[in-house]
């Protein structure tokens, strides 16, 4: 027989698509879904039902029902692919810069840890959160489905760069999207805070929080969103479970050891001149946009750069000094930074040391600690938690510990002093993971026109 006519042979299609289907059967480790080969077996061999009762069966269809064929095969074929497969991800800030640069299109593996299936699968195809054009929310939440995930190649490690949906992302003030809703009820609570105490009046930061919280609710249109409608953020996950992470004076220890810068890793530097300005031109061929250039007076600038860049611009002759911008000292608090309390005086470039909670490990509880671990037992692990007389209630049961659920990461951006990460809101948990970048596959700078935008020297490079 020849392969033209195997290949139009229906059993043998059949046979084909019926092992492709119980092969996802038993991934999917439901075997509810085997009742589809009862499908399969009509579409191909009894031919008793239409399933694709949009057209004719027998006969000429129109060009326009030929075309919703072809479109709703189109958005099966893909939503299938992007479920279980990979997906598109467009880097939208410079937090990974310069590692990953803003306009990189990337190819996100499901397979890498296992694809996780739709929490909320009743949505608009190929969108987020919010339908194109129109506004408003692009699904609806009739159907609910508890986190799970399919057996994957492997696991998160340490220095992979994880596509993860932003755990602070729950909660979203509309009107102010590029910041985190907690942010904003927090700042407006240090504003109220901070001007009682410059009248001796200044009661306990729960009190004020409590009242910017309904002002932001009455102020403004807030959502919540569940897990999988969360923005995606992309990081590099420098800690998983059972790690301990520290930040000191801007370096990253994990375990007690330094790590070692990754080549695209930038920091704020501090550059100063004889007056001579920095020529764009130059900085520009070192990959450093002008709109990251920020300059104080005639002779100094701040400007994010990796150590190639900072030895080769130590090398100008108008150069007279540069050093490394931090944030704050040591010990000086932030209330912006996790866990966002006054006994863990933290801040960008120094906080820890701090334990990585990992599946199946069990912590005592006290108030001092309860900061760290509050968010992961309310809102990722879904208990009721309060706090009564100094006896902490878990599901209305006193507890003195407790045993974490799921693994927890710590996501920090290349670019450490541009990047909202895991030091402002926390840890990561494994239900909010979504895929692995492998390859960029398409990079476009924002800054430049068609043609010259395209960064072909970027394109199909793997990530690493």
């Amino acid at each position: 027989m020849k392969i033209k006519e195997v290949l139009h042979n229906k059993y043998f299609n059949f046979g084909l698509v019926a092992l492709l289907y119980l092969l996802w059967v038993i991934w999917l480790d439901n075997y509810w879904w085997l009742l589809g080969e009862i499908v399969i077996f009509d579409m191909y061999i009894t031919r008793k039902v239409n399933w694709t009762f949009w057209k004719r069966r027998d006969g000429q269809n129109s060009k326009l029902v030929e075309w919703l064929d072809a479109l709703i095969f189109a958005v099966i074929a893909v939503s299938f692919i992007n479920i279980f497969f990979f997906q598109n991800y467009k880097i939208p800030t410079g937090s990974m810069e310069k590692t990953l640069l803003i306009g990189d299109h990337l190819f996100v593996s499901k397979l890498s840890y296992g694809p996780r299936l739709p929490m909320t699968p009743l949505s608009f195809p190929f969108t987020q959160h919010t339908m194109p054009l129109v506004g408003g929310k692009s699904y609806v939440e009739w159907i609910k489905r508890p986190y799970r995930r399919l057996k994957g190649f492997g696991e998160v490690q340490r220095n992979d760069i994880v596509v993860f949906n932003f755990p602070a992302g729950d909660t979203v003030v509309l009107e102010n999207q590029a910041t985190s809703y907690y942010a904003i009820v927090r700042s407006i609570a240090m504003e109220m805070k901070h001007r009682d105490a410059a009248h001796h009046d200044s009661l306990p930061f729960e009190h004020y929080y409590a009242k910017a919280r309904e002002i932001v609710w009455k102020r403004y249109h807030v959502v919540v969103r569940p897990v999988d409608k969360e923005d995606n953020y992309v990081k590099r996950c420098v800690a998983v479970g059972g790690d301990t992470v520290e930040v000191r004076h801007g370096d990253l220890y994990i375990n007690g050891e330094k790590v070692p810068e990754f080549p695209g890793q930038q920091y704020r530097y501090v550059i100063l001149t004889n007056g001579t300005p920095l020529n764009p031109r130059t900085l520009e061929k070192m990959g450093i946009y002008r709109s990251d250039i920020y300059r104080e007076g005639t002779n100094r600038y701040l400007i994010p750069l990796t150590q190639k860049n900072v030895e080769r611009i130590r090398s100008f002759a108008i150069v007279k000094g540069v050093w490394r911008w931090e944030e704050s000292d040591s010990g000086k608090y932030d209330y912006n930074i996790f866990p966002h309390s006054p006994d863990y005086p933290w801040n960008v470039d120094n906080l820890g040391p701090l334990w990585v909670p990992e599946k199946g490990a069990t912590v005592k509880l006290t108030l001092q600690n309860l900061p760290l671990y509050r968010r992961i037992i309310e809102a990722y692990e879904h208990n009721t938690l309060k706090v009564q007389d100094s006896t902490i209630y878990i599901n209305g049961e006193p507890a003195t510990s407790y045993t974490f659920r799921y693994n927890y990461y710590w996501m920090m951006g290349d670019n450490r002093h541009a990047s909202a990460d895991s030091r402002y809101w926390g840890f990561v948990p494994e239900t909010h993971i979504v895929g692995k970048p492998k390859y960029i596959w398409l990079s476009l700078n924002k800054e430049k026109r068609f043609p010259a935008n395209i960064r072909l020297r970027r394109m199909f490079r793997k990530i690493q």
